[in-house]
């Protein structure tokens, strides 16, 4: 079966076998997702980061949700070498990169202690996935094209371990990821990210977003990720990994 709501801006879509015991976890799963958009997003002002971002709270009096989800993000902010970091070129603390991941994160752990299987997550094109599909096949990806958001730049099989894919991009929402503060659009108007976890995957993605070709080299030699890049142009980079797992082609 397939489960479908709105949350955080965008659509969320849970696939899962269709047992009365599935069923019975969807409730759990959208509270998961509608407790963090209520305390995490910047646009309902009554929310707590709403209210940081104000003036009204400040972040050390903030709650232990926020204050660990700002410090996640800079420890990412570090081990990216700012490429990702929770601060807009406009100062404004925004959570989004990580909070998303995290939800979708804590998800997939809710499935996997109830005991199902072949389920997959996906929230605003950010999928996180079991092991397998019921059948025992892995699972296939679409890949959005960036300059047509109706057709499928490609399709990617999840084998060898790989959960977890992440796209960022500038198609939909406009440009929206800078690097250091500055305006300048990205080099790159799509990274699709495929990882062991969806944090990595989320995080990795909007840091190669910002950081262009050197983000890119440095986050497939330190992390175990396989990467798609769309330049403005149409030009595509895809690593070994992507291309030995492309089941349509580009």
């Amino acid at each position: 079966m397939r489960h479908v709501f709105e949350t955080m801006g965008t659509v969320a879509s849970i696939e899962i076998a269709p047992t009365d015991a599935a069923q019975s976890l969807m409730p759990r799963l959208e509270a998961v997702f509608a407790e963090a958009d209520a305390r995490f997003s910047l646009y309902r002002p009554d929310s707590e980061l709403s209210r940081v971002a104000s003036g009204a709270l400040t972040l050390m009096d903030a709650s232990d949700e926020v204050r660990h989800a700002y410090g996640e993000s800079l420890n990412w902010r570090d081990a990216t070498g700012g490429a990702f970091t929770p601060n807009r070129p406009d100062g404004v603390t925004d959570l989004n990169g990580i909070v998303k991941a995290e939800c979708i994160a804590s998800a997939g752990i809710l499935l996997e202690n109830a005991g199902e299987s072949g389920w997959s997550v996906n929230v605003g094109g950010d999928v996180l996935t079991s092991v397998s599909q019921q059948d025992g096949h892995p699972w296939t990806i679409g890949i959005v094209d960036p300059f047509d958001r109706t057709a499928l730049l490609c399709s990617i099989d999840l084998v060898g371990g790989k959960r977890a894919v992440a796209t960022s991009g500038s198609a939909e929402r406009g440009d929206h990821v800078w690097l250091g503060g500055s305006t300048t659009p990205a080099t790159f108007v799509q990274v699709t990210v495929v990882a062991d976890d969806i944090i990595t995957a989320d995080v990795l993605a909007t840091a190669i977003l910002a950081g262009g070709a050197a983000s890119l080299d440095e986050a497939t030699e330190r992390w175990n990720v396989d990467v798609l890049t769309i330049d403005r142009d149409g030009g595509m980079r895809a690593t070994p990994g992507i291309r030995a797992t492309i089941s349509a082609p580009l």
